[in-house]
């Protein structure tokens, strides 16, 4: 009892700091120790944050955490079911289905991929890291404090074995030297487990301090598999995009709108693009004297289901026969939405520089010198546009479109920069000089391109026998039909303008100084008895990029 008493003073002092207790250990394990506690810290803080990262069930075989396994399932692993479950239902018949298919089926290999990958990162890495914080450095820890014990019992049995000697050396103290030699066997006895301690705390500290490297090893092996799981995840990914692309580009039914001209003509193995070819033959047979036609704009949601429709490639001739607005407007869509313009960014200079060319005859072959630099498909395709355009024009008696007035609603969709001019210069000196072009091109549309054209390539769009919705007039002429034929049937069903008229288009000519031979060419006020008062120019213009 005496001895425990001894033993809890002693401890007490030297927490209040009354005694000094015996340091049995060099600076360098001090530090040594003061090191051990931090790598505890970050191993433990590493240790936890990596297992956070693991999408797998820690613990498990790698066996058990496969594709199949009726255990937790991996989120990719999830994902390539929910993909290959989708393919099934949609069938291998559909685009969407053979994708669904090779990546559900890609995103399983990644999944297997990585369960392999977790099982290795737990393993090599996560496994030593707990073992190192919660095991090897907590009993190295433990050790230590044990170590202190030691020292304080041997310091007690020390002192008491220095109060015995100073009392044995007293004169009324009697048979003095059992009670010494008890003490001093206790203190030795101490002091030898105390150096037995120390000896292996400081070989566990040293080896603690040799195996940095390997502890470092850890964060190594970490990086090493994830270069090598990522490596192979990339082969995954890199073997099947080929097939991917291939199966899209084998794909015929792709979307025209917004697609480059040359790769949709590739694709669909067609010389003309598919929304021009369906509306000019549509319109060859229900739109040639409609009035406006290209300037009138139709109803928004007809227009958006043509485009639609003509985006799949399925169209109902017989729905659209009568409503020839739709027509012209899904077809100017198409060429406004295309990425580049049908007569091409690279010739947009030169052809501006023809524009200004004022003698007709000169400015005549500038363009055919510019037409004959566009590509086979640009030239195929406009060649086809400007001899509907020309045909079109031998209506303008009905349909008051004129080849200045097609120049001014079409231009704008043939040819643009992609510089953004202001919209008074995209009104006026912009539109006047594509007018320049566009006009001249379609009224001498034989010229520039000679020989007859057939229309109708695929003859799949001309409607059956049409009725015209217009009340004025009620049968649509051929366009084969002759033109004395055209023009008596043409003045039993005289409509007015109800549009801009070519009488405004004149006096604006009229106005900026254009020569004399392009005014005649259009038609005078008083073959429009009838029409309203006219809109400015500007509202013209802006409708054709509308």
């Amino acid at each position: 009892m005496k001895k425990q008493f001894n033993r809890m003073r002693q401890l007490a002092n030297q927490t209040v700091g009354r005694a000094e207790k015996t340091e049995v250990l060099s600076e360098d394990l001090l530090q040594v120790e003061k090191r051990l506690d931090l790598v505890k810290q970050v191993t433990h803080s590493t240790h936890k944050k990596l297992t956070a990262c693991l999408q797998g069930q820690q613990g498990t075989d790698v066996e058990k955490r496969s594709v199949k396994s009726p255990s937790k399932k991996l989120p990719l692993t999830i994902l390539a079911q929910c993909l290959v479950e989708g393919a099934a239902v949609l069938g291998d018949d559909s685009l969407l289905g053979k994708m669904l298919k090779m990546c559900g089926e890609t995103e399983e290999k990644l999944a297997l991929e990585l369960i392999q990958f977790e099982f290795q990162i737990e393993r090599d890495v996560v496994e030593p890291l707990y073992v190192l914080a919660e095991v090897d450095i907590p009993n190295i820890q433990k050790q230590r404090k044990h170590l202190a014990k030691l020292v304080l019992d041997m310091d007690s049995s020390r002192t008491r074995f220095h109060q015995s000697s100073k009392s044995s050396s007293h004169p009324s103290t009697l048979q003095p030297g059992a009670k010494a030699e008890s003490l001093r066997e206790e203190m030795e006895e101490a002091a030898n487990r105390m150096e037995i301690c120390r000896d292996q705390l400081s070989a566990d500290m040293y080896n603690f301090v040799a195996k940095e490297i390997d502890y470092a090893n850890y964060f190594q092996t970490l990086i090493e598999t994830q270069a090598e799981y990522h490596r192979k995840s990339l082969e995954i990914l890199h073997s099947i995009l080929p097939q991917i692309k291939a199966h899209q580009e084998a794909w015929v039914e792709k979307p025209s709108y917004g697609k480059s001209l040359e790769d949709h003509l590739n694709i669909s193995g067609r010389e003309i693009a598919f929304p021009i070819e369906a509306c000019v033959t549509m319109l060859l047979e229900c739109g040639m004297q409609e009035e406006g036609l290209f300037r009138v704009a139709p109803s928004n949601s007809k227009l958006k289901k043509l485009k639609a429709s003509l985006d799949c490639g399925v169209l109902d001739v017989q729905e659209y026969s009568c409503d020839p607005h739709a027509i012209a407007g899904a077809l100017k869509s198409y060429l406004r939405e295309l990425p580049e313009p049908l007569m091409t960014t690279e010739l947009y200079d030169e052809w501006i520089q023809a524009s200004n060319i004022q003698d007709m005859d000169k400015r005549l072959q500038a363009l055919n010198a510019a037409c004959e630099k566009l590509p086979t498909d640009n030239s195929n395709n406009f060649r086809y546009l400007v001899k509907f355009l020309a045909k079109l024009s031998e209506y303008q008696d009905s349909n008051k479109m004129t080849p200045g007035n097609m120049a001014i609603v079409l231009g704008p969709n043939l040819l643009w920069t992609h510089t953004e001019p202001n919209i008074t210069e995209m009104m006026t000196t912009v539109s006047l000089q594509i007018v320049g072009i566009i006009e001249p091109i379609i009224q001498h549309a034989d010229w520039f391109f000679p020989g007859e054209i057939e229309f109708n390539l695929t003859g799949c769009y001309g409607s059956p026998i049409h009725t015209n919705h217009n009340s004025n007039y009620s049968s649509m002429p051929s366009p084969d039909m002759e033109q004395s034929e055209r023009k008596q049937q043409h003045d039993q069903s005289r409509r007015p303008l109800s549009v801009a008229t070519d009488n405004m288009m004149l006096e604006f000519y009229k106005k900026d100084g254009y020569d004399a031979e392009r005014i005649l060419l259009l038609p005078t006020s008083h073959s429009l008895p009838h029409s309203p008062p006219t809109p400015p120019l500007t509202h013209l213009i802006l409708n054709s990029y509308i």
